[in-house]
């Protein structure tokens, strides 16, 4: 009769016969599992990233905060009106993000005036549609610009990193099936999860409209990594 088998892929070989050894029935009568057999596989696609996300910032200053809020909202009313000129579904996604009032202090406490800023987010798959509106709105400077993934393109490699994961993971499990003794499996359970990496955000400093009003920020895209997780047991046979 085969041997009672727990094995999980990562750990060592005599902790994991240890534990195999170890298994009593419990109190009432109820034994656990036996052969099985734990393991994990991964299916991992890079991909060009698609996505181009452009954060704006609009600043002000000054010693009242009606005016400054005033302020900060003009400038803000005219930047999105200019953006929403180029703005197309998909390819340039205009939206505004945080916009706050709030004050200055001295090193005493004191409060010193008020600061004002707000912020305007330019995201699409047209890079350079994206890069040449940051470039025209020259009253902003650059907060942040990030690189990332479609739903498409993210769906699209999912697909591919999930094919290869389980392929991976059926493979595996026949391999290790045939290593302990045993002429084949059945599915226990499994669970199927996704993750990516990419670069990380590039967070800037300077004016979106550079020297030339109409000058693109310039961009350069990396590529991510989508992967996908199957992890699972399967009984022995």
């Amino acid at each position: 009769m085969k041997n009672a088998i727990k094995l999980v892929v990562s750990c060592g070989a005599l902790a994991l016969a240890g534990l195999a050894m170890a298994q009593q029935p419990a109190p009432g009568g109820w034994a656990p599992p036996q052969d099985v057999l734990q393991l994990s596989a991964n299916g991992t696609v890079e991909v060009p990233q698609d996505l181009l996300s452009i954060t704006l910032v609009a600043t002000k200053e000054g010693s009242d905060a009606a005016a400054v809020q005033a302020q900060v909202k003009q400038v803000m009313d005219a930047a999105l009106a200019e953006a929403r000129k180029s703005a197309q579904p998909g390819q340039l996604d205009v939206r505004t993000g945080n916009f706050n009032v709030h004050p200055r202090y001295t090193r005493d406490g004191k409060t010193n005036g008020w600061q004002g800023t707000a912020e305007l987010v330019l995201e699409g798959r047209d890079f350079a549609r994206v890069s040449q509106v940051a470039g025209r709105l020259d009253s902003l400077t650059v907060g942040n610009m990030s690189y990332g993934l479609s739903r498409e393109a993210r769906g699209k490699a999912e697909s591919q990193a999930q094919t290869l994961a389980i392929d991976a993971f059926k493979q595996k499990a026949s391999t290790l099936a045939k290593d302990f003794g045993f002429g084949a499996y059945t599915l226990r359970e499994v669970s199927v999860n996704s993750e990516h990496a990419g670069p990380m955000p590039r967070v800037m400093a300077m004016k979106a409209g550079g020297a030339a009003a109409d000058a693109a920020v310039p961009v350069e895209p990396g590529k991510a990594n989508v992967v996908v997780n199957v992890s699972g047991s399967v009984q022995l046979k």
